[in-house]
């Protein structure tokens, strides 16, 4: 019989994915996730399997916390559409702001290391990013029905802007861009966003 782990898994994945994050795949060893768990060669093998097994993992549960913070944000029972896109940009450029490591995002940190070499990985982004532009789509589409957002261009065109601005904030924060012009990118989306609309009454 099997001995029972005596390590919590999710701490451990959490170990695994800060050594990954910092050193990328490529820049990091077994042997560097050793001395950051505190396991052994067995046990990490054992438990899950080889290197790119093991960071297979690590990407995988990444993806999907963005996921589920992604359907939380843009809940329809929890708000009004456009304020939730709103809020989706103004995040993403105050996170940025907050990473004064740049250390950036796991999940654009691997695709662009991998995407040429790991189908896994690639596919696992797409799908990701497939979600996300979906729940975009879905809020932006109730935010036009209500007259909050330009009918411009499509629900799914616009969803693809706020994505491809959230994005592009990422990568200028990584590269050192000011919080302030950060936040200026997302403004002026938003902006976009809701040009030729009539605005909301001010409340008391």
């Amino acid at each position: 019989m099997a001995r029972p782990r005596s390590f919590d898994e999710a701490h451990v994945l959490e170990q695994a994915r800060a050594v990954f994050w910092d050193g990328g795949y490529a820049g990091t060893s077994m042997d560097d996730v050793m001395t950051a768990t505190g396991l052994g060669k067995g046990s990490l093998y054992g438990a899950f399997g080889d290197k790119r097994q093991l960071f297979l993992r690590v990407f995988a549960d990444y993806c999907d916390g963005l996921l589920a913070a992604a359907r939380q944000a843009l809940d329809p029972a929890q708000g009004d559409a456009a304020d939730q896109v709103d809020g989706f940009l103004r995040r993403s450029a105050e996170g940025t702001a907050a990473d004064i490591a740049h250390r950036g995002c796991l999940l654009a940190k691997a695709t662009a290391e991998l995407s040429q070499s790991d189908n896994d990985v690639i596919t696992r982004a797409r799908a990701t990013f497939t979600v996300i532009e979906d729940l975009l789509t879905t809020a932006i589409e109730r935010a036009q029905d209500d007259g909050r957002l330009t009918q411009a261009a499509s629900a799914r065109d616009l969803a693809r802007l706020v994505l491809a601005a959230s994005r592009g904030i990422e990568a200028l924060g990584k590269a050192g861009l000011y919080g302030q012009d950060l936040a200026s990118i997302a403004e002026t989306t938003i902006r976009l966003l809701h040009a030729d609309t009539v605005p909301s009454p001010a409340s008391d």
